[in-house]
C-alpha cells in the first residue's frame, strides 16, 4: 500500500527540525533524570515528527481530510433530500 503525501515540502522540515530538537533536548533531560517516564514520551512523540517529516505523511491529517470529505458528501447527499439544509463550515485544524 503506498502512502499519499499529504503535507508540504515546508511543513515537513519544521516538523523534522522541531522533531530532532525535541528529541535532542529529551534525551539530555533522560540522560540527568532517567527515571521520568515524562522525557520518554517527549522522545516518541519527536520521533514520530521526525518520521512524518521524512515520509510527509501525517495521520491525523489524513483523518481530518477524510472527515472534512465525509461532512461534504453528507452535505450534497441532505441538499438532494431537502432544500434548507443548515450550512456546514469546515474546521482549518490549523
Amino acid at each position: 500500500m503506498k502512502v499519499k503525501q499529504n503535507i508540504g515540502i515546508v511543513n515537513a522540515l519544521i516538523r523534522i527540525t522541531c522533531g530532532f530538537t525535541f528529541l535532542s533536548w529529551a534525551t539530555a533531560k533522560m540522560v540527568k533524570r532517567p527515571w521520568k517516564d515524562s522525557y520518554l514520551l517527549v522522545a516518541f512523540l519527536s520521533a514520530m515528527k521526525i518520521a512524518e517529516g521524512i515520509v510527509r505523511f501525517c495521520p491525523v491529517t489524513a483523518l481530518f481530510e477524510e472527515g472534512q470529505e465525509m461532512i461534504e458528501n453528507n452535505r450534497q447527499n441532505s441538499d438532494r433530500e431537502q432544500t434548507d439544509a443548515e450550512e456546514i463550515v469546515p474546521i482549518n485544524p490549523t
